[in-house]
């Protein structure tokens, strides 16, 4: 392949790839604006017209500030690539460090991180401090939202800067066949963050405390004892801290396993309630949910490492995205770049993955705890996060990890749509 015939394919599926999502964006828009006067059927005794129009609202104001989002990205993978901003920013740091050294690609891959967070950083205010209150669901503070980003830069320096440098050093020294090594690397890397989130890193940002309430405690061990499931420890997060949505989950791996729920949520559901989403969330972990992910991940991993490799040997990866540096770090992160573009079209497949094991751990939680239970509080949950009822379906099917509300809920229900 040739520098120009790759160039050309670059940016014809980058441009295809936005106009298309686009496009999509405008079919879910206008199918949620054609639904807004009238709550669906079988949520018209549940959700008020009152309710379902700020989902809708809210569900419209989150596309338009996602279409913004869209443009933004692609002009700065363009910038990055064809446009010479890469190449630019690989001689800034030659006057710094050594081409080709260890800290010249990881002060160089480190700094496209912090431009691309500062390029986000007025849609990220805008989303919280604009979009979220209006709706009335930040509660975030400008000196939280301060607390939080330097806490999140002072980790990515602590962490990501040595895993950068690891990366680096292991794709030079290894030989040929590198891209065992940082595969290597990175499951371990991986496991570790899921051991130490739970009690190193989660607490930086939110509190925990252990359930209280026995009421909830007694339906939640009883349904634990049900399922044969041992974790360390319920606990609450003070998540009304920062947002008025409710969640649960589950965290760590082996004796760090631990269950979460977000204040909110306890504050909206009766502890029935709360048993039959925490019956959904035991589904995944039955039915090897995260594991089969893990595994899957591992394995494209694997597979785009390798193809990595094999892209750093054609010179025409590196002259088709704009740069003339051939080094370790401009491969990285031109594959790191270049990879979105082309990876859209796998989007429908994981979306329809996802939602399969939504309705795996639906039916678990039907046979380990209540299904009316578990129908009422995903109604109250859609209603109190402002979830939309009735995205457009191609949409959904491309984009939606869960499946949508009607279809869901009529599962659960043993009807079928």
């Amino acid at each position: 392949m040739t520098n120009t015939l790759f160039s050309s394919l670059f940016l014809a599926v980058l441009v295809a790839t936005a106009a298309f999502k686009l496009w999509l964006g405008y079919r879910h828009q206008t199918h949620v604006a054609d639904h807004r006067s009238e709550v669906p059927r079988e949520f018209a005794q549940q959700i008020t017209l009152g309710a379902h129009q700020k989902a809708a609202d809210y569900t419209l104001a989150r596309l338009g500030l996602g279409r913004i989002d869209l443009l933004i990205n692609a002009a700065w993978v363009l910038v990055l690539t064809l446009g010479g901003g890469l190449q630019w920013l690989h001689a800034a740091w030659t006057g710094v460090f050594a081409e080709g050294s260890l800290l010249h690609g990881t002060a160089f891959l480190a700094s496209i991180g912090v431009l691309g967070a500062l390029i986000d950083l007025p849609l990220t205010l805008y989303r919280t401090f604009v979009t979220e209150a209006r709706f009335g669901f930040n509660k975030m503070t400008p000196a939280l939202f301060v607390a939080d980003t330097a806490k999140t830069l002072a980790l990515a320096a602590i962490i990501g800067l040595p895993v950068i440098a690891a990366v680096l050093w292991l794709m030079v020294t290894m030989g040929a066949h590198w891209w065992w090594a940082v595969w290597l690397f990175w499951l371990g890397f991986n496991l570790l963050v899921l051991l130490v989130w739970p009690t190193f890193i989660a607490p930086l940002f939110n509190r925990f405390t252990p359930l209280e309430d026995e009421r909830m405690r007694g339906h939640i061990d009883a349904l634990l004892a049900r399922c044969g499931f041992r974790s360390n420890g319920l606990f609450v997060m003070d998540g009304s801290r920062r947002s008025a949505h409710g969640n649960a989950y589950f965290t760590g791996f082996g004796q760090s396993k631990r269950i979460v729920f977000f204040d909110t949520l306890l504050n909206t559901l009766e502890p029935i309630e709360v048993e039959a989403v925490l019956a959904h969330e035991l589904g995944h972990f039955k039915h090897r949910h995260v594991t089969k992910r893990l595994v899957l991940m591992s394995a494209m991993m694997l597979g785009l490492l390798w193809l990595l490799s094999a892209l750093m040997a054609t010179p025409w990866f590196f002259t088709g995205l704009g740069v003339t540096a051939q080094n370790t770090a401009m491969a990285l992160a031109l594959f790191m770049i270049a990879l979105p573009v082309f990876s859209f079209p796998f989007s429908p497949l994981m979306s329809a993955w996802s939602r399969k094991h939504e309705f795996e751990a639906d039916r678990y939680a039907t046979e380990q705890s209540s299904g009316e239970a578990l129908v009422s509080a995903l109604v109250k949950l859609y209603r109190d996060n402002a979830s939309t009822l009735t995205p457009d379906p191609l949409y959904s099917r491309i984009y939606d990890s869960h499946p949508p509300a009607s279809i869901r809920i009529a599962h659960l229900q043993g009807k079928t749509l």
